[in-house]
């Protein structure tokens, strides 16, 4: 079993919605985190929308700051426009999702970006269970 960390800027969008795709995906065979380096006050109204589109209800998850204690726990640290505020952790996988910050952003532009992360989601959880990963 692998854990995944998903970290953005503010813990309020991007890294929320791949939190919830990968766990809704994963069935129990991984875990995963999430965190921002200067964490919101809320997940964006706008990500809670799309994410009910899916039936996935973030309404009670709860921005929190990356520490080094939780990269710690992660095998795998996805990182999504927080550059080098991102701890370096020797040991750790390292991947880069170059994917726009949601805050603001119409809902056609918000559900592109959810949509492309459910499919680097299933990349991801592809490698982690040992399989060749389909696009």
């Amino acid at each position: 079993m692998a854990c995944a960390l998903f970290v953005c800027l503010h813990n309020a969008g991007r890294s929320q919605m791949s939190r919830a795709l990968f766990e809704r995906a994963a069935e129990g065979r991984h875990t995963a985190l999430s965190a921002g380096t200067t964490p919101g006050e809320r997940v964006h109204p706008e990500v809670l929308e799309v994410m009910r589109e899916l039936d996935i209800d973030l309404s009670d998850r709860r921005p929190q700051a990356l520490t080094i204690e939780l990269a710690e726990q992660a095998d795998v640290v996805v990182s999504m426009g927080c550059g080098d505020a991102c701890p370096y952790i020797p040991g750790k996988r390292y991947l880069d999702w170059n994917l726009a910050d949601p805050k603001g952003r119409p809902l056609e532009e918000l559900r592109a970006t959810r949509d492309e992360i459910q499919r680097l989601v299933t990349v991801l959880l592809a490698e982690l269970d040992g399989a060749s990963p389909t696009p």
